[in-house]
């Protein structure tokens, strides 16, 4: 897709509340800010005073959190307590969890698998710990059914003032996107995007974006759920026919097997909280062979200087650690050093929504 940066300049950076109207009575009419920049997104949002939260990496609360997480029995508490918060959290915010998952449960998604999954793939050892409350991790039917409304919870905690998901992603999703596009613009050799993988794709609620988004693109979601793929390909046949229909993947994103300099723009969205620090780099090194000279690596995920991660009551910081194994070791990665290690030029990042932070980074010409 051909990028014009005149039709594309600008892109919704917050939205908020209007107090009343003038008759002095509440209205719920939703102001959207526009930022012309990926500098301004990250200046609107505000970072704390410490490089990362005090719960996380190698502090005092951060070891006392560890130990608690680590005894079993309160360990199995502190995760049905995470997924209860979680499913509470959703349904507060009129996001239909429960319905949502029956759906996909009782529907015909598992005649997807046979055609996405890989059986000869072999997991590497950290996918296979518990995520997220499931014993299984991501390698279950109730993982991936209830995978998109629990990303829809996500996107309504980050905005808190949106009155609907759809209003939260035009500031999630669209900065994002627009922190991608400029940064594209700016770096590469060439405006035009041809084609896109989106490594960690889960039920391909990223991957749609950027369909959506550049549209003449062929798009590739991979993942290494079987189970994610399956109902990603379910929901795209619900949708309908695209122009170009997007590919599903079953693989390991450290060594895709896909040709060297086969796409433009590689996207990473929230899936490095889950991994070691050595998968991180793997993914790294092999997104820099899979780009081509001047192609566009975008990363997502929680930002360990977002002040409200850092200001989390003990209760949900504790419940969050007690479902991310890997999260105090990702708050740790030194992310844009690692990505400038690897060989990636022009690496910028910044905050894109209260809680995450988004990089951009070019493969050299």
């Amino acid at each position: 897709m051909a990028l014009s940066s005149h039709t594309h300049s600008f892109s919704v950076l917050s939205v908020s509340k209007t107090a009343e109207n003038g008759n002095g009575r509440r209205r719920g009419r939703m102001v959207v800010k526009m930022a012309a920049s990926t500098s301004e997104m990250a200046a609107a949002f505000e970072e704390g005073q410490l490089e990362r939260p005090k719960w996380s990496g190698k502090t005092p609360l951060s070891r006392l959190v560890g130990a608690l997480i680590a005894f079993k029995p309160l360990s199995s508490v502190l995760k049905l307590g995470a997924r209860q918060v979680l499913i509470r959290t959703a349904e507060k915010g009129d996001i239909p969890w429960r319905e949502m998952t029956k759906e996909i449960l009782e529907s015909d998604v598992y005649k997807e698998l046979e055609s996405i999954q890989n059986p000869s793939l072999v997991y590497p050892d950290y996918y296979l710990n518990p995520f997220h409350a499931y014993d299984e991790g991501n390698l279950s039917w109730l993982a991936a059914a209830e995978a998109e409304p629990a990303t829809m919870s996500m996107v309504r905690r980050a905005i808190p003032n949106a009155s609907t998901v759809d209003e939260a992603n035009q500031v999630v999703r669209g900065n994002w996107l627009q922190a991608i596009e400029q940064h594209h613009l700016q770096y590469s050799r060439t405006t035009i995007i041809r084609d896109i993988l989106d490594i960690g794709c889960s039920v391909g609620v990223s991957t749609r974006f950027l369909a959506d988004k550049f549209t003449s693109a062929n798009v590739t979601g991979l993942d290494l759920s079987p189970y994610f793929l399956s109902v990603a390909q379910y929901k795209e046949k619900k949708k309908g026919p695209r122009k170009n229909p997007i590919k599903w993947m079953h693989a390991n994103a450290e060594d895709t097997g896909f040709a060297p300099q086969s796409f433009d723009l590689v996207s990473i969205s929230y899936v490095f909280h889950e991994c070691p620090e050595r998968a991180i780099i793997n993914i790294l090194t092999e997104a820099f062979k899979l780009l081509r000279p001047g192609g566009t690596i975008v990363v997502s995920d929680q930002s360990p200087k977002s002040k409200i991660l850092q200001e989390m009551s003990p209760v949900l910081f504790t419940l969050l650690k007690s479902t991310e194994p890997f999260l105090d070791e990702y708050h740790l990665t030194d992310l844009e050093g690692r990505m400038k290690g690897v060989g990636f030029i022009n690496v910028q990042t910044g905050l894109t929504d209260p809680r995450h932070r988004t990089l951009t980074a070019t493969v050299p010409c």
